[in-house]
């Protein structure tokens, strides 16, 4: 499998892509790499490694999009920039999947420039993978899409199911529409018009209608769907939440076990680590021909080796041709 890897991506870059890459190039022996980004710079780099492999390739881009740039305006100015680079090339067949650690805005605009969607998608979604009481839980859409309409969000559901089958394996995942309320009749037009839709589809067996916020991690729902915008913010309050919990409870409660600090400190530790974006690598962009994977702005090596691996296993679930036949075989209902 051949994956291009935006090389300026993230807020270290391009040091821990190249780290990323080898990781991943010695666990994987038929992965091939297009490091993309500023040739000089990036083999000057490689030059400081020993026996690097000949899978990883240096593709040139003059430019890059930087984390806080807007990303219609930086990719307008910049039609060299990386991240447009890499979908270039998968939009010509020549990589399989595309990986970024970089303005998450600019990765989304430039996959939507090239129109590179499935067969019957109207608008990809951003899937990220959340920990929950009961296992874990697909959220989607977390930002590619802040303005949609009801049947994306019957799509995130089609797209949303084949994920969490293939990828987290679990059987028959139930479908659960983000709602201020669980009862029918609630919400805005948009959520109102989705859960018709999802109830007189092929999924009405696996959608158990309206979920409120509390009920993602409670396990209510192993895929939970929204629009771009509330996805957004519930991801930005789940990390900020999550952070400040476990460094209070460090603090406070493995502060006071003198006797079992070293024991305690293990036990958060491992529990610290079901909620780092690290083991994830990545939340990806589905809807796309071809695979896209996001990855966290703080990503290491570590996390960027994992995201392309998450993409080799995609590619072998066969995610997009599941999602195609889906959809090509339930036509989006009315609601």
């Amino acid at each position: 499998m051949r994956i291009a890897l935006d090389a300026m991506g993230g807020d270290d870059a391009p040091g821990i892509n190249i780290d990323g890459a080898l990781k991943a190039l010695a666990k994987w022996d038929h992965l091939v790499v297009d490091l993309v980004g500023p040739a000089d710079q990036l083999n000057e780099l490689l030059a400081q490694h020993d026996n690097v492999s000949d899978r990883l390739n240096v593709l040139h881009a003059s430019e890059f999009v930087g984390m806080d740039e807007k990303p219609t305006e930086a990719l307008r100015k910049k039609p060299n920039a990386s991240i447009t680079v890499c979908w270039k090339l998968m939009a010509e067949k020549k990589v399989q999947a595309v990986v970024s650690a970089g303005n998450t805005g600019a990765v989304v605009a430039a996959g939507l420039r090239t129109r590179l969607f499935l067969k019957q998608v109207k608008r990809p979604g951003i899937a990220v993978v959340l920990p929950t009481l009961k296992g874990q839980c697909v959220l989607m859409d977390v930002g590619a899409n802040p303005a949609a309409r009801a049947d994306h969000l019957y799509q995130y559901g089609v797209m949303g199911s084949v994920y969490a089958s293939e990828m987290l394996g679990i059987e028959r995942p139930r479908i659960g529409l983000l709602n201020i309320g669980s009862e029918d009749g609630k919400g805005t037009d948009l959520v109102r018009e989705a859960h018709a839709m999802l109830s007189n589809s092929y999924l009405k067996d696996q959608y158990i209608g309206n979920v409120e916020g509390r009920g993602i991690y409670q396990g209510e729902a192993d895929v939970v769907i929204c629009e771009g915008f509330v996805g957004n913010v519930v991801l930005k309050v789940s990390e900020g939440m999550a952070d400040m919990m476990f460094r209070v409870l460090s603090r406070e409660i493995v502060g006071a076990l003198d006797t079992e600090r070293d024991k305690a400190g293990q036990a958060f530790k491992a529990a610290a680590a079901r909620y780092e974006y690290r083991e994830f690598g990545g939340a990806p962009l589905l809807g796309v021909d071809g695979l896209c994977m996001i990855s966290h702005g703080s990503s290491d090596a570590h996390a960027m080796s994992n995201a392309l691996g998450t993409c080799i296993k995609m590619r072998e679930r066969q995610i997009n041709q599941m999602v195609v036949d889906n959809l090509a075989g339930s036509p989006t209902p009315t609601a």
